[in-house]
């Protein structure tokens, strides 16, 4: 808004005194109310006067009783709250249920006849980390997919130059459409086909139609010592960071890890690695890819540092090649369920000295059909006690898609036995 003065004839920013011939401002007093009409205003203030009242009565009358209304519901949750389990029932805490989407992403064309090579380790001097980044980066890529979920981003290794990707299946789990983005420094993006994934090994082949890139050199895990130099080379945090390196050697061979109730042998280092290195490389001191980098320990409650993991170039290459071959992989006999161990109370309070508690189910699997339900409690298998997941395993391993187990569970303190078929681990990939 402008100052009067400064929109009058004498340039802007000037202050000009208003004009002289202006016509006088002519005050008049006003005119004076008659009784009748004093009367009237008098008693429309008193109607307006007794409304505003009612007003200010109805609002401390509606507070009130939202207090009350919020006092109580308070109460009643912490007294809920407070409450101890019913009878038989074992308490856990309350967790939201994971939703999970199908993944949709448009399929490749399997049985070309491609595989992944390893080769052995370089003979000389080990070339220092700046040249390794520079040859390293045109071969690691980015991953966007993006589901009913959202969009999710993370990394990938090209395996040839014309275009076979690998990455972490839980990359591009639940996703329909997957982008792949070059790191080369042409920021080149090709929409991604996939050739197959699996879910126990966390690995997934990705297809884009493209000639020219740059494949990385994959190594052979199985040469790999502790002590030795490991770089990881992704996207930590996504494009904002896009081609990082960071530096650490491995810590360990071929540890044990259960994620999502599957064992994996993994190779352990202590270079950093953060959400969006998921699928990118892990390199030896000669730049060869080791690993897949795909998970990193963390804890609410401990302060852990320094524990990252990659799945080995042996199983990478053992995964891969089938998937190529056949889109799946066959073999790998399931129950259909997510589950884990009972803790002490829970023991106590379901009276039962151990079992497992039944977290998710499958609802192609044959174990759905027959009724099995997220809360029960597994007690045995088989006949056989078991107490953890690994003991489930351990019954399972032998047997086949097709087999059948005997579980004895226990549900709403009552027990009860059922028969449920195993089933492939393909087959219950959405």
């Amino acid at each position: 808004m402008h100052n009067y003065y400064y929109d009058r004839p004498g340039g802007k920013g000037r202050c000009v005194p208003p004009p002289t011939d202006c016509p006088p401002i002519c005050l008049t007093p006003p005119r004076q109310l008659t009784p009748r009409e004093q009367r009237a205003r008098f008693r429309a203030w008193k109607k307006s006067q007794r409304k505003g009242w009612k007003k200010v009565v109805f609002f401390a009358v509606t507070l009130s009783l939202l207090l009350i209304c919020v006092g109580v519901g308070a109460g009643l949750h912490l007294l809920s709250y407070f409450a101890p389990p019913e009878e038989g029932t074992p308490w856990t805490e309350w967790t939201p249920e994971e939703v999970t989407y199908p993944t949709t992403v448009e399929r490749a064309p399997v049985g070309t006849g491609v595989t992944l090579e390893l080769s052995a380790l370089p003979e000389g001097e080990a070339p220092g980390y700046q040249e390794i980044y520079d040859k390293c980066l045109p071969s690691v890529v980015s991953i966007e997919a993006t589901g009913m979920g959202g969009i999710g981003e993370g990394s990938g290794i090209i395996m040839t130059s014309d275009g076979y990707i690998l990455t972490n299946n839980h990359v591009i789990e639940g996703s329909s459409w997957v982008e792949v983005v070059l790191l080369d420094g042409s920021e080149r993006r090709y929409d991604a086909k996939l050739v197959g994934r699996d879910s126990q090994s966390d690995l997934a082949v990705l297809k884009v139609e493209a000639e020219g890139l740059t494949p990385a050199e994959f190594g052979d895990s199985s040469l790999v010592e502790v002590g030795d130099p490991a770089l990881a080379l992704g996207n930590p945090l996504g494009a904002q960071f896009a081609g990082s390196m960071t530096d650490g050697m491995i810590s360990f061979r071929d540890r044990g890890v259960t994620v999502d109730g599957y064992e994996m042998e993994l190779l352990q280092t202590t270079a950093a690695l953060n959400s969006g290195n998921s699928g990118g490389a892990l390199l030896n001191a000669y730049g060869q890819v080791i690993g897949v980098t795909t998970l990193k320990m963390m804890s609410e409650s401990d302060t852990i540092e320094g524990l990252g993991f990659a799945i080995p170039t042996r199983t990478v290459k053992e995964v891969a090649d089938t998937l190529i071959a056949t889109g799946h992989i066959g073999g790998r006999p399931t129950i259909g369920i997510t589950g884990r161990a009972l803790n002490g109370q829970e023991c106590s309070q379901a009276g039962i000295p151990g079992g497992v508690l039944v977290v998710t189910v499958e609802e192609q699997s044959d174990a759905w059909k027959q009724g099995l339900r997220p809360g029960d409690i597994i007690t045995q298998v088989n006949g056989t006690f078991v107490a953890s997941v690994e003991d489930i395993n351990e019954i399972k391993e032998p047997l086949g898609a097709g087999d059948a187990l005997d579980l004895t569970i226990r549900r709403d303190g009552s027990q009860r036995n059922m028969t449920i078929t195993l089933v492939e681990q393909y087959m219950l990939d959405p």
